[in-house]
């Protein structure tokens, strides 16, 4: 598992890309992109472009994981 590039929430943007998803979760930005395909993931289509609002993905992080980080 590759190790995150960010160590607080705070650092996020306000949106994030695939690209950013991968690094915040360590995973390949492959399974980023599945992962944003899952009706679950708060996604936000902008024309072709899926993108991720901060806040709601912190949200998910929590409500999957149990925990507040």
């Amino acid at each position: 598992m590759k190790e995150s590039v960010y160590k607080s929430y705070e650092e996020l943007p306000l949106f994030l890309n695939a690209r950013i998803v991968a690094q915040v979760l360590g995973i390949a930005p492959s399974s980023a992109y599945e992962l944003m395909h899952e009706s679950n993931f708060p996604v936000l289509k902008v024309g072709s472009r899926m993108v991720v609002p901060k806040e709601k993905f912190i949200q998910w992080m929590e409500r999957n994981t149990g925990g507040d980080s």
